[in-house]
């Protein structure tokens, strides 16, 4: 199998891009297909407004259109799925949205489920989207940590912000089940699994699992 899942962050941080290949790389097999993690140049250092959700989109298509032929499917990884359903019309490949995987993972696991946010300003995108969704009779909150992209790289302070963060969400909100809400955080997944004692889903690694599973059935 030659074709290639391409996972695309679309920012221009190197070490999302980095920490996405690594939440990524568990799901590689030596029979394929292969799974490339690319950074877009063109995006900002962090996905924090809306503004930058809907800069993205047009060199986001461009970059996959240049792939097109080499794909097998293709999966934005940025909670905010931007350009998701542009790309949709434009692919003739199976395209999946981390934030929309997320949450479908989610809801296999739990009743209810909860949102770690970076941001506050994230929350009203994410609730917009919810929304359209038709999920919000099964959500339970989406709280932020309160940190930006560029300043997750302080692994200790992040942590310790998810713990507390997943604690109200699990307490005062009746979450079940933890969503995180952003991309190239997996390595805090199976730690804050134990510490809160429900399922949290990494959104880019269930994106990736559901883009695998369609390459694979669609070969059979």
């Amino acid at each position: 199998m030659s074709r290639t899942i391409f996972v695309i962050n679309p920012n221009s941080s190197e070490s999302v891009t980095d920490a996405i290949n690594r939440a990524v790389a568990p799901l590689r097999t030596p029979e394929g297909p292969q799974i490339a993690c690319l950074t877009l140049p063109e995006g900002p250092a962090g996905i924090q407004s809306q503004r930058d959700v809907d800069g993205v989109i047009s060199p986001l298509l461009k970059r996959a259109r240049e792939l097109e032929d080499e794909a097998a499917a293709f999966v934005i990884a940025c909670f905010s799925d931007p350009g998701l359903h542009a790309l949709r019309e434009q692919s003739r490949h199976p395209v999946f949205g981390i934030a929309e995987a997320g949450v479908l993972t989610a809801l296999t696991l739990g009743q209810r489920f909860g949102v770690i946010a970076i941001l506050p300003t994230s929350i009203p995108r994410h609730l917009r989207y919810f929304g359209a969704m038709g999920v919000m009779a099964r959500f339970a909150g989406d709280l932020s940590i309160g940190l930006g992209v560029t300043e997750l790289a302080d692994e200790l302070r992040t942590y310790e912000r998810m713990v507390a963060t997943g604690r109200s969400l699990r307490d005062s909100h009746a979450a079940d089940v933890i969503v995180m809400g952003c991309a190239g955080m997996a390595r805090y997944r199976a730690r804050l699994e134990a510490e809160l004692g429900i399922p949290v889903v990494e959104p880019t690694q269930a994106a990736t699992a559901m883009a695998l599973g369609r390459v694979l059935l669609a070969d059979l």
